[in-house]
């Protein structure tokens, strides 16, 4: 008899519940190394050690460096001698970029209505490559999560997580490629000619953790709406509905260890629910440095 394959997002949703929560879903301490340098990441480290121990059958690969996305392959190498097929199955492998948040003095996780993804904008699907550098696409999910030191500031703890389907963020796959692609400086700058500009973007996209109802939780955000069938452990308790630029909706599935959500519990629709601020086309001018004079005031 064959052996289900399970989905790796669920058992990595399942391993982030058990190590970084107790039974009672309350947060556990833990220890961070000291930063090394600007780019390093021990957080990310950390997750990638947490998930290699705990995912059986599943090679857990870190990004080879800084700068570089996503933050973690997890993937069944065995199963993949034919990967042109099979990349978009999560059964075999995924992407998982890591975001950061902390919480501010009045309690609520900061950029609530956008956070920062530097060069790279989210998508459902990204891009990868094989050791002879031919492209690979596959899934992107999203790790979000509320990171603060504990009273003490010895420790670390998580008090929010959502690991979340890219495409609740972005499906602009196309958008993706032209970040990810190939971009030209402009080089020759500057009075001495020896300046460049990198021309690199900056995306602001949806912070899932600015929705209230995610806040203070442990939840997975996916697209089948079935999940309860084939893994008992889980609960739906959300239906999100996400509306894109030309009216046509979306809609994603929410879901908790069944442990976590009260048995009265009743399945919700949110419609909408991430925070978006009003933007404007123009981007404002950098931070003006004012003394305290008035120019000709004698």
């Amino acid at each position: 008899m064959t052996r289900e394959i399970s989905d790796i997002v669920i058992e990595a949703f399942i391993a982030l519940r058990k190590e970084l929560f107790n039974e009672e879903g309350e947060s556990k301490q833990f220890q961070l190394r000291e930063k090394r340098n600007t780019q390093d990441d021990p957080f990310d480290e950390y997750i990638h050690n947490l998930l290699r121990e705990n995912l059986k059958d599943v090679q857990c690969t870190k990004a080879p460096g800084p700068l570089i996305t996503p933050d973690i392959v997890l993937w069944r190498p065995e199963l993949l001698n034919k990967i042109s097929n099979k990349a978009k199955d999560t059964k075999l492998i995924v992407g998982m970029e890591v975001k950061k948040l902390e919480r501010t003095k009045n309690g609520k996780v900061a950029r609530p209505s956008g956070l920062d993804y530097n060069t790279t904008p989210p998508c459902g699907i990204i891009r990868i490559y094989d050791k002879d550098d031919a492209p690979i696409d596959i899934r992107g999910y999203y790790l979000f999560v509320c990171l603060e030191r504990t009273p003490s500031r010895q420790q670390y703890q998580v008090t929010a997580l959502t690991l979340c389907d890219g495409n609740v963020l972005n499906q602009d796959f196309s958008l993706y490629l032209k970040a990810v692609g190939h971009r030209e400086k402009e080089i020759g700058l500057g009075t001495y000619g020896n300046g460049a500009n990198r021309n690199r973007p900056m995306f602001i996209f949806s912070n899932p953790l600015g929705a209230q109802e995610l806040d203070y939780s442990v939840s997975l955000i996916h697209a089948d709406a079935n999940l309860e069938r084939l893994y008992p452990s889980l609960r739906l308790v959300y239906e999100i509905v996400r509306t894109a630029k030309n009216g046509e909706t979306y809609t994603f599935y929410c879901y908790r260890l069944k442990k976590d959500v009260p048995e009265s519990w009743e399945v919700k629709q949110l419609k909408d629910p991430f925070p978006v601020p009003t933007r404007v086309r123009e981007t404002q001018s950098r931070g003006k440095f004012r003394l305290p004079i008035r120019i000709g005031s004698g």
